[in-house]
């Protein structure tokens, strides 16, 4: 299938920017002695659920990560002392995953550096309405669409 031009630069200019920019809140977190991004995304996730907690497995799906990089993920949060596993009420072998004191603090440290970056990358380049624009057509970009095979 022939791709046409226009198709191949939008995709090369989306892969580079989103590397660029992901690359930039990396190293902005890494300056000021914290974590990768990841930590965040996931401290962001199970703090969504307050002391109820998060199943691993929920945890993965929600993030789009395999389970074995969940795992190894939650492991190391909780080797931190940011997260901890508590039983699961309705399921003696299971357990769910929730804040500790540190983690949530951890995620405000990280938010205060990744929110300037957001700021500096896209808040200060990008006008509302530019911005709007810019999701509208990412957005498109995520529809489910019927096969053309």
């Amino acid at each position: 299938m022939d791709v046409p031009e226009h198709t191949i630069a939008a995709w090369t200019a989306l892969v580079s920017v989103s590397r660029r920019l992901l690359e930039a809140v990396e190293n902005d977190l890494r300056i000021a002695g914290l974590p990768e991004l990841s930590w965040y995304d996931v401290l962001l996730e199970i703090g969504r659920e307050g002391e109820a907690g998060i199943r691993p497995f929920d945890l993965k799906d929600r993030l789009l990560l395999p389970q074995y990089y969940t795992s190894r993920l939650l492991s190391r949060l909780e080797k931190a002392g940011a997260v901890e596993r508590r039983p699961c009420a309705g399921d003696g072998r299971g357990h769910v995953v929730v804040l500790t004191k540190i983690g949530r603090q951890l995620r405000r440290d990280m938010w205060e550096v990744y929110s300037a970056a957001l700021m500096r990358l896209v808040g200060i380049k990008l006008n509302a309405n530019e911005s709007e624009k810019l999701s509208e057509l990412l957005s498109i970009l995520c529809e489910p669409h019927a096969s053309m095979v």
